[in-house]
């Protein structure tokens, strides 16, 4: 099958995809949308929104739909490196035998990341970075597709561990969850308390889903493109030439490399699931925010003036 037909088949399963996630999650159409970007590309997630927005339901009915292994790993303070990546223990025959953790498995949903202490944390960016793990000396191929999504809470922060700039690095897009419209919550309020059971059908398998990874990486892009993207990162950086006098004034460290391939890739899969063969300056700023929001690091001036990591990114356009 040529190309061209794979990403008409691709856009024609992509909306049944949403479709079927939206047989569960009322509203969120853009995070879902983000989500999926994400998966496609390749790439890992970190959903941020106070507690209650479903978020845990959201990445559980996605890898439903996707018809992919899905664990849960819960993170608090007293959770070791073995407890997400598996240990060894001595059989009946005093032979070591490794028993896999919970990260085995494509869909990871890292529950309140920061709750857990750096050491732990480190274990998972082994995991998000490489696709394997090191466990006594051996090396553990994780199963492909792979993907963390993790959930944060923004209200706590006592007791908590906020990721490190690298870890945060890793991920593709850092989505923020609002609260529902009044029409929404009334339709989750109706869908949740009656006693219907919805079922997800899985419409994807795994073997699929890395054959459309492959087939977003060789959609071709213009120059111009990949011009504008990496520029456009390279405006966030306040001590470049080309920075905005909000930049310079605002931020104290830009985004690194990572972004631009990352807003390349997301560019593609954005274009591909509206069937355009080839994304444009449009589709890279479609997925900017999310890409550029957690690899910003503002300074105490904006904190004080309310500058929102939204404006500093428009201002980039």
């Amino acid at each position: 099958m040529s190309d061209v037909a794979a990403i008409e088949g691709f856009v024609k399963k992509f909306k049944a995809l949403k479709t079927e996630i939206s047989k569960v999650i009322i509203g969120q159409d853009e995070v879902v949308t983000q989500i999926l970007i994400s998966i496609f590309s390749g790439g890992h997630s970190l959903l941020i929104g106070v507690p209650g927005l479903a978020k845990t339901l959201m990445v559980n009915t996605i890898a439903q739909a996707l018809g992919l292994d899905f664990k849960r790993i819960q993170f608090t303070p007293d959770l070791m490196p073995s407890d997400i990546l598996g240990s060894e223990i001595l059989d009946e025959d005093r032979h070591f035998k490794f028993i896999k953790g919970p990260i085995f498995a494509n869909i990871i949903l890292a529950d309140e990341i920061n709750r857990t202490p750096p050491k732990t944390q480190a274990a998972l960016l082994e995991a998000m970075q490489e696709r394997s793990v090191t466990v006594a000396g051996h090396r553990y191929n994780l199963d492909l597709p792979y993907f963390v999504l993790a959930t944060q809470n923004p209200i706590e922060q006592e007791g908590t561990y906020p990721l490190p700039e690298a870890q945060l690095d890793r991920f593709m897009f850092a989505i923020n969850l609002d609260y529902p419209t009044y029409q929404e919550e009334v339709q989750v309020v109706k869908a949740t308390t009656s006693d219907v059971k919805v079922k997800v059908n899985a419409l994807f398998t795994a073997k699929e889903i890395v054959e459309f990874q492959s087939l977003i990486r060789r959609i071709p892009i213009a120059d111009n493109v990949i011009d504008y993207a990496v520029s456009m990162v390279g405006k966030t950086r306040p001590n470049s030439d080309a920075a905005p006098e909000l930049i310079k004034n605002y931020v104290d460290w830009g985004a690194g490399p990572r972004a631009s391939q990352n807003l390349v890739l997301a560019a593609k899969t954005h274009a591909a699931i509206q069937g355009k063969f080839s994304p444009d300056i449009e589709n890279i700023q479609a997925v900017s925010q999310s890409i550029l929001r957690h690899r910003i690091i503002k300074n105490y001036k904006a904190e004080a003036e309310g500058v929102s990591e939204e404006q500093i990114i428009k201002s980039l356009f």
